[in-house]
């Protein structure tokens, strides 16, 4: 049994409680000693908006985690890792088939047990990702916390999107998945265009080498579209087959998403809200289009992802932004009322 110190979820929009809780490690199970835990809008909507926990409360949110693995298997102890934010069974006819994602056994930390915003967690050892000395030479462990969700989690609807180099990248809200939805487009080849209403936002893009934005405040659709049609000609990307990231999780950014949606193209689901949208769906015979949806990543993509900040290409220091986890209630208020502009990363402070 291993003491934990943590700070759990009671209810809609209570503060935090510092608690004190024993967890056992099972057999197949590794002890982590958290390193880092980032803030998501997923720990938002459990907290605020009333979506529910699959654990009834109360509940230790938190699922984009880091640590060093102190007790489990050999190979593994003393190793820096990542927990997938998704963690499948791995024996099912979905994961077999190459869908761990969705693993309808799946468990995900701070909804189905307790998760990150804690000193320790113990979770199933055989999905971790080791991470490489040279993925810490510019960032911390902490840092790197954010790979279990918000970098992952765009990278895998990228592949799914089957983005190529040239393809005009159209991605909507820069916050704090679609910041790095952006910059692993970008990697890849494509003509990106970010779009915001936060012009701050859109300004960092300048780090990652994404110079083509659009903050369409005030403007109509029709206004818009033509906007982006001019940038697209500009950037010599193709005016068909464009791929569509939605990644602002909010109705006007999706509504945006599959206006732009056209000839050939592809539009990828990545935000996501409560709210419920009225759309053509004719439009995706007409221009014989395709809309996918993505639920976190699989866990044998992580390795991808980790490498590309190994060799210094993928960058996430200037996008976050690490403080005491104690502070857990100032900072998940900050974040609601859209005050911080980098990812938070909750650092245990017992």
């Amino acid at each position: 049994m291993q003491n934990i110190a943590a700070y759990q979820m009671t209810g809609k929009d209570k503060p935090f409680e510092r608690v004190d809780y024993s967890a056992e490690v099972g057999p197949d199970d590794a002890l982590v000693e958290i390193a880092g835990c980032g803030v998501c809008h997923t720990d938002l909507s459990f907290w605020h908006y009333g979506v529910p926990t699959r654990h009834e409360l109360p509940l230790v949110l938190g699922h984009e985690i880091s640590g060093t693995v102190i007790e489990g298997p050999s190979e593994l102890k003393g190793k820096p890792v990542i927990i997938p934010a998704v963690i499948p069974c791995g024996e099912c006819e979905l994961c077999r088939g190459g869908r761990g994602n969705i693993c309808q056994k799946q468990k995900m930390p701070g909804n189905d047990f307790h998760g990150g915003f804690a000193s320790h967690i113990a979770v199933p050892a055989g999905m971790l990702a080791t991470v490489p000395d040279a993925a810490l030479s510019d960032h911390t462990l902490a840092e790197l916390s954010v790979i279990a969700d918000a970098v992952s989690t765009p990278y895998q609807v990228i592949v799914k999107s089957d983005l190529k180099p040239g393809d005009f990248a159209i991605v909507i809200g820069v916050g704090g998945i679609g910041i790095y939805t952006a910059q692993l487009a970008n990697i890849l080849g494509a003509k990106v265009l970010a779009i915001d209403i936060d012009q701050q936002k859109l300004d960092q893009l300048s780090e990652i080498g994404v110079t083509a934005t659009l903050n369409p405040k005030g403007m109509d659709f029709k206004e818009i579209k033509k906007k982006v049609k001019g940038i697209c000609k500009e950037l010599g990307a193709p005016p068909h087959s464009w791929k569509v990231y939605e990644t602002s999780g909010t109705k006007p950014g999706q509504e945006l998403a599959f206006g732009l949606l056209g000839i050939a193209g592809t539009l990828s689901i990545v935000g996501f809200t409560l709210d419920k949208l009225e759309v053509r769906l004719s439009n995706l015979m007409a221009f014989d289009a395709n809309v996918i949806g993505t639920w976190g990543c699989k866990p044998e993509l992580y390795a991808d992802v980790i490498n590309l900040v190994a060799e210094g290409k993928l960058k996430l220091k200037p996008f976050t932004e690490a403080f005491p986890l104690s502070s857990i209630n100032d900072i998940f208020q900050q974040t609601l009322e859209h005050k911080l502009i980098k990812r938070s990363v909750l650092v245990p402070d017992f």
